[in-house]
């Protein structure tokens, strides 16, 4: 018994499919859900009793590591109000959230980590691909999909080593996580959009989190004014009160809503929501937050919302056009959170798949 616990619980590069029918899918990566919500089960009960602290956990079989800090739960007005600085009509009405602790990447996630994810095991994945059968390949991480390969360098000569990953899809980011997961036994995803600007805001109420004035913004983030005209590596600005660096500026990030214009007043007509989250119902447009090192300081802040449209694919000369690559799209990141209360396995299958995937 000791040693099937600590082969379940060390295992993730290698575990063992179970038995049982498979998940009907169109995407390979979603057959190993319950799989992967298995070990994470097992993997949260032997640590239970290590608390809400932040950590820094190396990637299984690769180089790459990363850091998440602790964002506590709580209660705060998100959006902007009437007459604010930069107010766009959807960024109001304000409206309270409610939101349960969890953990946040300290850092954007970098190609460090990303091209793990990208190239893991490549050459057996060419050379045999996964079946869509009922048969799983018995390493959970290898049998999620995984990007195709870019056919330009998608940094763009703006650095690869401790830059942020660009030009990734919602997709592709929410397969990331996928991975992550099974590789770490941690459940990881996307932040909401609320969860993410209730970490970006850090207990402030002002249009940053450093306070109201502008001329400090150069001190904690890369825009317009201050870029180069370039993405450039995490963690060289200030970070917010709660330890996060990069929230504002250097690439804007992926969440996991559907961008709706009108989805804060949905909200504000429930009163105080709970854990809101916009889930997708197609592909277009989904919301990223934060503003990048191409925004002026006018997008650049705690409240502004941006969202993908399919000229971001403009260039991209493949059809069907690719599933996990924007072709014109070099602002575009994400980081990732942890839930601290563990998710069920059908909301691990809504994070990582959300159905509307396909050009």
């Amino acid at each position: 018994m000791k040693l099937l616990f600590a082969l379940l619980l060390g295992g993730f590069l290698a575990p063992r499919a179970t038995g049982g029918a498979v998940e009907p899918s169109g995407d390979f990566g979603a057959l190993t859900v319950s799989n992967i919500a298995a070990r994470i089960r097992i993997q949260a009960e032997a640590t239970q009793t290590l608390g809400l602290n932040a950590y820094t956990n190396p990637i299984p079989g690769t180089k790459a590591s990363y850091t998440m800090v602790v964002i506590p739960g709580g209660e705060f007005v998100m959006g902007s109000p009437a007459g604010g600085r930069y107010v766009r009509p959807d960024q109001m009405p304000p409206h309270r959230v409610k939101l349960a602790p969890f953990w946040m990447g300290k850092y954007e996630v970098t190609w460090n980590e990303y091209n793990a994810f990208v190239f893991d095991d490549i050459e057996r994945r060419q050379a045999s691909p996964p079946p869509l059968n009922s048969k799983l390949d018995p390493r959970l991480a290898d049998a999620i999909t995984h990007p195709s390969l870019p056919y330009v360098d998608m940094d763009y000569g703006m650095g690869k080593n401790g830059y942020p990953a660009i030009g990734m899809t919602q997709h592709a980011a929410n397969k990331y996580c996928q991975w992550l997961s099974a590789k770490t036994g941690h459940c990881y995803r996307l932040p909401t959009e609320a969860e993410w600007e209730y970490a970006a805001r850090a207990g402030s109420t002002n249009t940053w989190f450093f306070g109201e004035d502008a001329t400090q913004l150069a001190d904690y983030a890369w825009f317009e004014d201050n870029s180069d005209f370039k993405y450039q590596k995490v963690g060289r600005k200030r970070p917010n009160a709660w330890g996060l660096h990069d929230v504002l500026g250097n690439v804007s990030e992926w969440v996991l809503d559907q961008y709706d214009k009108d989805y804060y007043q949905i909200c504000a007509d429930k009163g105080t929501v709970v854990q809101p989250w916009n889930q997708a119902t197609k592909q277009y447009p989904h919301s990223v937050r934060g503003g990048s090192w191409r925004d002026p300081i006018s997008k650049v802040h705690c409240t502004l919302r941006g969202s993908s449209t399919p000229d971001w694919k403009m260039s991209d000369p493949q059809l069907p056009k690719s599933r996990y690559w924007f072709r014109n799209c070099d602002f575009v990141g994400f980081r990732i959170v942890r839930p601290l209360a563990l998710p069920t396995t059908e909301e691990m299958r809504q994070y990582w798949n959300s159905g509307v995937e396909q050009e």
